[in-house]
């Protein structure tokens, strides 16, 4: 489906101007994504941005902050009455203009490959939580609301790109998977964050979509394989070596035609000390790593590039340095394969 080396990017970048950071995505990637803008507007941030439409939701823009508040509203009966399986809960304008200024970019155009991306439902419920602190995963109810919501928006999505690619493909965001089985979410069941990782995945299927996710950090990397994904983001530059610790989930995962896309550029401090060779360097030694558990020519022949992680905290330099670094790379590794 992919050419080997192919490059993505994460979603979020630092620009304030979305016409900017569309001119970066369309001028550079293989595969263009709409840029998510955090440094623009509280409401781009990854969770107020697919809020829409939840019930008792609260934001306090001020302050930067939002919450579930319950009331004596009949919110959640309007909420019932209006939701189907046909029901179009959008992203507005004033939630992403990042999507709207990419949709004007590319209407005349057209694309093998275009991405989007969701909030993962785990990153979604166990960000968010109600007037009394609580996360709302441990509410029964609110969580599979929020379940419902972030499928309407893939669907959604996914219309809005269609006439213009052959392909579209969708990250589940789930930065949270690295930090389950902490303390914090110790009491989040395997079970049911499976349920709803698997959900979201056939949701994207079902519209025709091609569903990958993004992890940074550990990840539960069982989890993530068995949520039906066919592409698997992770931190390459920084954890690599925990995809070896499942050698043979991942071995039948590529085999089955699933893809590695190796988030190789960092987008932490560290990118301000790297360049192209370095980072060169660093993903040879790391293929040679994983060559020991996983052959290298199905890793190579399954895999896909980009940063770490967005680049939204960074700023604007560091990203164009970033973007620049994976595109030199990609043309170093094609060059040696």
């Amino acid at each position: 489906m992919f050419t080997p080396f192919m490059t993505t990017g994460i979603g979020s970048l630092p620009h304030t101007d979305p016409v900017e950071a569309c001119r970066l995505v369309l001028e550079t990637f293989d595969m263009p994504f709409w840029p998510q803008l955090p440094k623009l507007s509280f409401h781009e941030l990854m969770i107020p941005q697919f809020s829409e439409g939840m019930p008792f939701v609260k934001i306090d823009e001020h302050r930067e902050t939002m919450w579930i508040e319950r009331d004596d509203s009949d919110a959640l009966t309007r909420f019932y009455e209006t939701y189907s399986e046909d029901v179009r809960i959008l992203i507005s304008d004033d939630y992403s203009k990042g999507l709207y200024t990419f949709i004007k970019f590319i209407k005349d155009k057209h694309f093998k490959f275009l991405k989007g991306q969701t909030t993962g439902p785990l990153t979604f419920t166990l960000g968010l939580k109600d007037s009394r602190g609580k996360l709302i995963f441990f509410d029964e109810e609110l969580r599979e609301i929020s379940l419902l919501i972030l499928k309407a928006k893939i669907k959604w999505q996914i219309e809005m790109l269609k006439p213009y690619t052959d392909n579209v493909i969708i990250f589940i965001d789930e930065p949270i998977l690295s930090a389950l089985g902490s303390t914090s979410y110790i009491g989040v069941n395997p079970d049911e964050a499976l349920r709803l990782l698997r959900e979201t995945s056939d949701a994207i299927k079902q519209a025709g979509g091609i569903p990958g996710i993004h992890c940074c950090g550990k990840g539960d990397w069982p989890l993530v394989i068995n949520s039906d994904v066919n592409i698997i983001n992770f931190d390459a530059y920084d954890y690599a070596e925990t995809i070896s610790l499942y050698p043979t989930e991942f071995t039948k995962f590529l085999k089955e035609g699933g893809y590695l896309a190796w988030g190789i550029v960092p987008t932490t401090d560290a990118i301000r000390e790297e360049n192209t060779d370095s980072i060169k360097r660093r993903f040879d030694t790391k293929l040679e790593e994983l060559s020991k558990f996983i052959p290298s020519t199905l890793l190579l022949s399954q895999i896909l590039l980009t940063p770490s992680c967005g680049t939204g905290s960074r700023s604007v330099e560091e990203t164009v340095k970033a973007v620049k670094i994976l595109i030199e790379l990609k043309k170093l590794l094609k060059g040696a394969s």
